[in-house]
C-alpha cells in the first residue's frame, strides 16, 4: 500500500490550502484515514480523521471549524481542506490509513493506530 500526499507549499497567514493523498495498492474503501502533522522539533500530532464510510469525522481542537477532511472512494483520495492558516501550523503533513471492518468510527487519534503512511507534504505559513 502506498500513500502519496501533495498540495503543500508556501502560504500566507489566513489563506487556504487543500492537501490530497492518493492511496494505491490496497482496497481504499476498507480504510479509515487520517492526517497528522509534525513541526520542526516536535512530535507528530493528530489533525483530522475520517471513517471508512465517510460519515464520521474528528478534528483536533485547534483546527475544528477551519479544516475539513473528506474522501472520494472513486478516486482513492483523501483530502484536507485547510482554511485560515496560521504560522504555527507550519509543518510536514502526513496522511495515514488503517484497514478496518468498522464503517462509522474513525481509526484513532494516535500515530500508532495507523499502518500505512505517506511521505509527507510540507506546509509553510508565513506571517
Amino acid at each position: 500500500v502506498q500513500l502519496q500526499a501533495s498540495g503543500g507549499g508556501l502560504a500566507q497567514t489566513g489563506v487556504s490550502l487543500r492537501l490530497s493523498c492518493v492511496v494505491s495498492g490496497g482496497t481504499f474503501h476498507t480504510y479509515a484515514l487520517a492526517w497528522f502533522r509534525q513541526a520542526p522539533g516536535k512530535e507528530r500530532e493528530f489533525v483530522a480523521a475520517i471513517s471508512r464510510s465517510g460519515t464520521t469525522t474528528a478534528y483536533t481542537d485547534s483546527v475544528r471549524g477551519r479544516f475539513s477532511i473528506s474522501r472520494d472512494n472513486a478516486k482513492n483520495t483523501v483530502y484536507l481542506q485547510m482554511n485560515s492558516l496560521k504560522p504555527e501550523e507550519t509543518a510536514v503533513h502526513y496522511c495515514a490509513a488503517r484497514a478496518t471492518t468498522i464503517f462509522d468510527q474513525i481509526g484513532g487519534r494516535t500515530p500508532q493506530t495507523y499502518s500505512y503512511w505517506g511521505q509527507g507534504t510540507l506546509v509553510t505559513v508565513s506571517s
